[in-house]
């Protein structure tokens, strides 16, 4: 038993070390010589593609976190199938990602400016720092010097946190990526912005168990309200809902939500199944400077894990 711990804290130091050495190698200022306009050039992209589209910040934050969490921020979510090699992105959970579009056209952009020199994985923390900025959150300084990684398997995208998982399933999933429960806790309220198809909290409202038809911890009349959107029969091709009332917002009312038990997803209600991550959801709720600082922190750690290999020339291939 002692031999057995004493191996996992030896992994865990491993792990968290190689998390630490990975922040250290990332530098703000690392294309200061080689390519000083690579941030005008993508939150410049990045702000197009909103204006028309208000979805876009929604989609670039959720592409940059399944990327991450996927050997690392590495880009390998952005690369194509090929042959018979089926890549993340047409991976189950990934299916719906998209706004691919605007990391093509901001490397295209770089590409003709300083060529070579900047990674996708780069490009793609970028847009995700400047989506939650345009949508009314804060703005923070991304290291940058990330590499684009070799390898996307779709089989590896059961690695990714699951909208069903419950507490203890989230803190293995977090603490494997040397990210804590605080991390845990900052990043889901990510969920502030976006949509979500009935397939990812069906499992609340229909069938819950043999016991109850509905999530007990689920508000009846939010329950109802989802029922009535998403029914046991649905026949309606992208049926959902947007993740909280202000869903181009960037701002705490994800964890109000929580507090009233109208968390759309089984893993954003069971934040209250701890004492740890239960006072969390209150800080935020009540301050949302704090979640901000929080999240910023957060994003900034989880964004620096990388593995990769190369500067990729498309983002979608392998050089």
């Amino acid at each position: 038993m002692a031999l057995a711990i004493m191996v996992t804290l030896v992994l865990n130091l491993i792990l968290l070390f190689s998390v630490v050495s990975t922040v250290n190698s990332l530098s703000f200022n690392y294309y200061e010589k080689t390519c000083p306009d690579v941030e005008f050039i993508v939150a410049k992209t990045v702000k197009a593609a909103t204006a028309v589209d208000k979805t876009v910040p929604a989609a670039l934050l959720r592409l940059h976190f399944h990327d991450c969490f996927v050997r690392g921020c590495d880009a390998s979510v952005l690369l194509n199938s090929k042959g018979s090699n089926k890549a993340e992105k047409d991976g189950p959970p990934n299916v719906s990602l998209h706004a691919f579009f605007i990391i093509d056209n901001a490397k295209k952009a770089i590409e003709a400016t300083c060529p070579g020199v900047v990674s996708c994985a780069d490009i793609l923390a970028l847009a995700a720092r400047d989506a939650v900025f345009l949508s009314g959150g804060p703005g923070w300084d991304v290291p940058k010097g990330r590499k684009d990684g070799r390898i996307s398997k779709a089989s590896e995208t059961i690695q990714l946190p699951s909208p069903t998982f419950n507490i203890s399933q989230l803190q293995k999933s977090f603490s494997q990526r040397g990210l804590s429960m605080e991390d845990l806790v900052a990043l889901s309220g990510g969920h502030t912005l976006g949509f979500s198809h009935c397939s990812s909290f069906r499992n609340r409202i229909h069938n819950f168990n043999a016991t109850h038809d509905v999530d007990p911890t689920l508000n009846p009349s939010f329950a109802a309200k989802l029922k009535s959107i998403c029914p046991i029969k649905n026949q309606v091709k992208n049926a959902g809902t947007t993740l909280d009332a202000s869903s181009t917002t960037f701002d705490n009312t994800y964890y109000k939500l929580i507090i009233q038990r109208k968390g759309i997803f089984s893993s954003d209600q069971v934040l209250l199944d701890t004492p740890n991550t239960k006072d969390l959801v209150s800080k935020f709720a009540t301050s949302q400077d704090a979640f901000y600082k929080a999240f910023v922190k957060s994003m900034i750690k989880m964004s620096s894990i990388n593995g990769g290999q190369e500067v990729r020339k498309d983002c979608r291939v392998v050089n």
